[in-house]
């Protein structure tokens, strides 16, 4: 039995892969989600490997450590390379309750450009000063990349992982979703903009005033927890059966 708390959180969770699917933030059977479980610092939920986002329940989410090895019992094994990246923060960043990692083709897309994140479209703006880089050194399977990723992004919390993906962390879930989502916007509006031609650039002062006044990222206004329970309320009336 789990305790309510981590019963709770287990729920959250699953959502959360719900979510992302209904998002089209997958990528097949790959990259994961995890979450630290309250009480138990080196233990952590990600999804079981082999199912795909839409598959993912309360129930069959996996219970590991930071090594990446399952805790109890599981229903489905779990990717431990797979975890070597969420390891690394998880371990290196305090704060880091919950990492997000993503391969969507417009995070990927400005992961992958030269310039990295423009500063010319109203999301970008409200993450100045938020967003770390990571330079590329492979597959992220590694455990000894792990410092230079931690270094890399300081207290950055959205984080783009060069030629690679996106990243964001947090102390809860709702935040690092407030933050993926802001940073995958700001993605997308990027590459539509690059079609149309130059864009109209946003001075400092006025990027510094928006990422101060971006209420999502606020922890006295929930961090983004009233958008994350509309999308769980939105994915429980199309399937409920994450909650199993």
């Amino acid at each position: 039995m789990h305790s309510p708390e981590e019963a709770s959180l287990r729920r959250q969770l699953a959502a959360c892969y719900r979510i992302f699917d209904l998002l089209g933030w997958t990528e097949l059977i790959y990259n994961h989600i995890s979450v630290r479980i309250p009480g138990t610092p080196d233990h952590f939920l990600i999804n079981p490997f082999g199912l795909h986002y839409s598959e993912v329940t309360a129930s069959n989410l996996v219970r590991i450590d930071l090594e990446g090895r399952i805790v109890g019992e599981a229903r489905h094994p779990v990717n431990p390379a797979g975890f070597v990246l969420h390891a690394a923060l998880h371990r290196g960043l305090p704060g880091a309750h919950c990492v997000m990692h993503t391969h969507t083709t417009a995070g990927s897309a400005v992961a992958c450009s030269a310039a990295g994140l423009s500063r010319d479209n109203f999301y970008a703006a409200q993450l100045h000063e938020r967003v770390a880089y990571h330079d590329f050194e492979g597959i992220t399977v590694r455990p000894e990349e792990g410092p230079r990723v931690v270094a890399a992004i300081g207290d950055k919390p959205a984080v783009i992982l060069r030629n690679h993906g996106l990243l964001s962390w947090g102390p809860n879930l709702p935040f690092a979703f407030a933050v993926l989502w802001t940073l995958q916007r700001a993605c997308e509006i990027q590459l539509a903009t690059a079609a149309l031609g130059p864009a109209i650039p946003i001075p400092e002062a006025v990027q510094r005033r928006c990422s101060a006044d971006s209420l999502q990222f606020d922890p006295r206004l929930g961090g983004g927890a009233d958008v994350y329970a509309a999308l769980e309320r939105l994915v429980a009336r199309r399937d409920p059966s994450y909650r199993d």
